[in-house]
């Protein structure tokens, strides 16, 4: 069936029966709420008790001494943010904890729907207000729900779908002074947003991109102020020490140096080897920018944010949230009419399903691990891999397109 009759049955659908797309949500947040309920972990939600437990620690000015052992015996977790992050979430401790991971939960799932509004509406335009739009929505929600980042986000009760949704309301508005001012913050908790610099650069907002430096460095003096200890600890000493993180060459790393760690057997750090990734995957990303037409602003976000999460020192496979857009990008964006993306995104489909990364781990000796198989290595840089080929269509964007004009003039014909 032809992708637009395909669409003007989806809309008589959603036209009928407008309640249908809103209850498929409704029914998939609570399947993962009673899941987070009758699993034996399924409230764990460590990170969130280390964003809680460790704010908390601040009366005490214990901030970075702080872990949390009791779920992670393996690996006592510490408080990783900046201490701006500790001062957001400190009044998160006064709710009682269950409630706090059902509310947390909910509020993901809520911001989750944000996501993938946002790039709907940075794709079609006006278009994304028309029913068959927002019915998919909905519908593209309640699945993201159980793809692998937002799984695991909300396994771990992370803030990655926030920060995600965060940024494409920067990048939505027209209001150089609100983008900047949220993608300031957004990087005052956790630095990785500052990327989104490199986007505001791209399309000549020169007064968002200074402007978010502004008030990321406000929320560095605020710091200082209310609580300088910390602050001078992690500006200090603490910033870009990856170790602390957590272990590098596990296959839940799907940055370019997990990756080369687990080839070489060793931490690559940011050597040679991590230097020579890096550039090609910075060529990679500038013919991909080169690619898309000028007015793609999701696509643009897109090159940025893998770019982001190939190079920096970790990406877990729950802050690969920006999948979620990318998927929205291949089905419903330029080459949503070509077969390599619809094969493209059919794969990736699949792989964030199925959970490729938990597999690996399931297999994984420890998290320590440096040296896998050479089967498990190749299937742990899964991520990485998708994302050179969503790259690869980006920079062939245009001839796709010529050629899938062609075939449908010539079957007119």
């Amino acid at each position: 069936m032809h992708r637009q009759q395909v669409l003007v049955r989806v809309a008589s659908v959603m036209g009928a029966r407008p309640w249908l797309a809103p209850l498929t949500l409704a029914v998939s947040a609570l399947a993962r709420l009673v899941l987070s309920f009758v699993t034996p972990t399924g409230l764990n939600m460590v990170d969130l008790r280390v964003y809680t437990y460790g704010a908390a620690s601040l009366s005490r000015g214990a901030l970075y001494t702080f872990t949390f052992a009791e779920m992670t015996p393996n690996f006592p977790l510490p408080f990783t943010y900046p201490p701006f992050a500790a001062l957001v979430f400190f009044p998160l401790h006064w709710i009682p904890f269950t409630a706090l991971a059902v509310l947390w939960q909910l509020a993901t799932i809520g911001a989750l729907w944000g996501v993938v509004r946002i790039s709907m509406q940075l794709m079609l335009g006006e278009r994304a207000d028309e029913p068959v739009w927002r019915g998919a929505t909905w519908m593209w929600t309640a699945l993201a729900v159980w793809l692998e980042p937002v799984r695991t986000t909300l396994d771990y009760g992370q803030i990655n779908v926030f920060l995600v949704f965060g940024v494409l309301l920067a990048a939505r508005t027209s209001r150089w002074w609100l983008a900047g001012a949220l993608v300031g913050v957004l990087a005052g908790i956790k630095l990785t947003p500052a990327v989104t610099g490199v986007y505001f650069l791209a399309r000549r907002n020169l007064a968002a991109a200074a402007f978010s430096v502004v008030v990321f460095a406000g929320t560095v003096g605020l710091s200082f102020l209310v609580v300088g200890d910390a602050a001078r600890t992690y500006f200090g000493e603490l910033v870009g020490d990856a170790s602390r993180i957590g272990p590098v060459g596990s296959a839940i790393n799907q940055s370019l140096r997990g990756v080369l760690t687990r080839f070489a057997g060793h931490d690559v750090g940011t050597g040679p080897l991590w230097l020579i990734a890096v550039a090609c995957a910075a060529v990679l990303c500038v013919l991909a920018w080169r690619g898309l037409d000028g007015e793609d602003r999701l696509g643009t976000m897109l090159v940025v944010q893998l770019f982001g999460l190939l190079v920096s020192p970790i990406s877990w496979s729950h802050h690969w949230v920006w999948l979620v857009p990318a998927l929205l990008w291949l089905v419903h964006g330029p080459l949503g009419s070509t077969l390599a993306a619809r094969i493209t995104a059919a794969t990736w489909l699949v792989v964030l399903l199925v959970g490729v990364i938990q597999l690996l781990l399931l297999r994984q000796p420890t998290i320590w691990d440096l040296n896998p198989p050479v089967l498990a290595s190749i299937g742990g840089a899964v991520y990485p891999a998708g994302v050179a080929v969503i790259l690869g269509l980006m920079v062939g964007q245009r001839r796709l397109l010529r050629r899938s004009t062609l075939k449908q003039l010539q079957s007119v014909g």
